[in-house]
């Protein structure tokens, strides 16, 4: 399972056709790339996107908690294995791609999530560390202007998604 915004490196490629088939699904290493460069925040998440149909399900979990219908992700039952290589997520060519998906998504999780003052608060506060996490443990202030953009919106996007809860 591959999306359109999305593509396999030569390694993984190459993984693919060399893969033992006795098992039911493969992991891969995904890579998303934002204004044309790879980010280190968005670098190494494992995805199941080789498998046998008939052992695999989808499951949604939104980002934000609330159980939306977004950023779905594959299972399948053992034996599973991992491949080399990187899928490669070209998803925002430009800032505004990335502003329009964002607005879009932290709409669906908010449509999901209770309203609560609360929560609103929490995820306030919680911008902070998780910024902080971002740029420097995990290397986002690396990438420069794109790292820095990027790690400020992943950081605020679930306290967007529960501030419009409240509306």
């Amino acid at each position: 399972m591959i999306d359109a915004d999305e593509a396999l490196d030569d390694v993984l490629r190459e993984a693919i056709l060399r893969a033992p088939e006795n098992v039911n699904g493969y992991e891969m290493r995904r890579t998303t790339y934002f204004c044309g460069k790879p980010l280190r925040i968005w670098r190494g998440e494992s995805l199941l996107r080789l498998f046998r149909t008939q052992a695999a399900d989808i499951v949604a979990k939104g980002a934000a908690r609330s159980g939306a219908p977004l950023h779905e992700r594959w299972v399948c039952e053992e034996p599973r294995g991992e491949l080399a290589g990187t899928l490669l997520h070209f998803c925002y060519p430009d800032r505004t791609s990335y502003r329009v998906k964002f607005e879009r998504y932290t709409d669906v999780e908010a449509a999901a999530l209770a309203p609560s003052r609360m929560r609103v608060v929490g995820e306030w506060l919680a911008i902070w560390p998780r910024l902080l996490r971002l740029l420097f443990v995990k290397g986002s202030v690396l990438d420069g202007f794109r790292g820095i953009v990027a790690a400020y919106g992943s950081a605020r996007y679930r306290y967007v998604s529960a501030r419009k809860a409240l509306h």
